[in-house]
This record gives structure tokens, C-alpha cells and sequence, in this order.
């Protein structure tokens, strides 16, 4: 008798890169590989350049000289946590991928810099990690609010995404929300923004204190 495993089609989606071609790419779901078996592109030359692995970049929001937090913590040593710890798992549990962080220690950088380093590497995901501040308790996360190629495959993207960290994590859900933030609005590939409960609210604070606390944010992100 054969035992039962967790398959699933995961995700298709589309990417515009300056080019302007279109590139579908189709997943399976293995317990928890994540493994590219299928895409198609208009061109045969680019159908070259696109048939290794799918490049995932993740932001770890702020960094360097910037201070925002509360309750004894600081949201760029957070949100560092998070991205280093989604890298891991990644590379530890999926295949067909590659993965790049915008920063990888304490360093400041520009949003500039953040979205040009994602799209000289031609990256087909984008996500950027963050925590909230300013009053409020709970986990949201945005898209760019204006019209763009391409927008409902990412909308429906980030749905998946932000439907796995709610059941990740034990936080309010905020929302699916869009705004017009620099890192998913000067993108040039599928991005979000995810905002993982607030730094100055005292009972996020404390789950966001505990490393198990973090890398359940990490793993709600595993299906980029």
C-alpha cells in the first residue's frame, strides 16, 4: 500500500519584464516542495534564459540607520529574521528556485536600490517584509494600488500568500489591501508587501519576540 502525499497544483502566473513578454510557469505542491515542472514563453531565446529556476527576492523592510519599533524591539531586526529565516527554508525544503535578499546583515539602503536590485536580477516574485506601527494589532498586506499589467495574477498571488500566513500565525487578519508603496509599485515583476503584526502593540509584541513566533512567518511565505 502506497502512503498518501499532499499534491497540488499551486500556482500559474504571468510576468511583464522590460521586454514585455509574458511568462507562464506552473508549480506542483509536494508536501512541502515546491517544485517548477512546466512554463511557456513567447520567445525561444528567452525560453533559454528562463528554464532553470524561478528567482525569488526577498526585502527585508528598513535596515542601517533606520529606528522604528517599540516594546524593546526593533522592526529591521525583525523583519531581517524573518527574511533570513525564509531563505533557509527555502533552500532547506524547496527545489526550482533561486533566492536573493535585498540585504542580508543590519546595512541601509535606499528603496531605490531595493527594487533596482530586484529587477536587474530579474526576479519573478518580490516580496517585502515588514511590521506595523502606529496603533492597531494584526497582519495585512498590500499590493500596488494602480492599474498594471498583469495586476490579477498578482492580486490572486498574494492571496495565496497572505492566506497561508494567516493560518500560519495567530494575529488579526487586516486585510488584502493596496497602496501606492514604492517596493510593488516600482517592481517590474509580482510583489507584495506584508505587514506582520504591530511592534507597539503589547501582544504582538510579545509573539514577535519569540523565535518560533518568526519562523511561522517565514513558513506562511513558503509558496513563493
Amino acid at each position: 500500500m502506497v502512503n498518501a502525499v499532499s499534491v497540488s497544483l499551486l500556482i500559474t502566473y504571468f510576468v511583464t519584464r522590460e521586454d514585455k513578454r509574458k511568462y507562464h510557469f506552473y508549480f506542483l505542491k509536494v508536501e512541502r516542495r515546491l517544485i517548477c515542472f512546466s512554463y511557456n514563453v513567447l520567445d525561444q531565446k528567452l525560453k533559454e534564459r528562463m528554464r532553470k529556476l524561478v528567482k525569488v527576492f526577498i526585502d527585508p523592510g528598513h535596515g542601517g540607520l533606520t529606528r522604528s519599533g517599540g516594546n524593546g524591539l526593533l522592526e529591521k531586526d525583525l523583519t531581517l529574521k524573518i527574511g533570513l529565516k525564509i531563505r533557509d527554508i527555502l533552500k532547506a525544503e524547496y527545489e526550482g528556485h533561486s533566492i536573493k535578499l535585498s540585504r542580508t546583515t543590519d546595512q541601509t539602503l535606499s528603496l531605490n536600490e531595493r527594487t533596482k536590485m530586484a529587477n536587474n536580477w530579474n526576479a519573478n516574485i518580490l516580496v517585502s517584509v515588514h511590521i506595523n506601527s502606529g496603533g492597531g494589532t494584526g497582519f495585512e498586506s498590500y499590493i500596488y494600488n494602480g492599474n498594471f499589467s498583469g495586476k490579477a495574477e498578482t492580486n490572486r498571488l498574494r492571496g495565496i500568500i497572505h492566506d497561508e500566513i494567516t493560518k500560519e500565525i495567530d494575529l488579526k487578519d487586516r486585510g488584502k489591501k493596496e497602496a501606492n508603496f514604492h517596493m510593488v509599485r516600482e517592481s517590474a515583476m509580482p510583489a507584495l508587501l506584508t505587514e506582520n503584526g504591530f511592534v507597539d502593540h503589547k501582544d504582538d509584541a510579545a509573539k514577535l519576540k519569540t523565535d518560533s513566533y518568526l519562523t511561522k512567518i517565514a513558513r506562511g511565505m513558503q509558496l513563493v
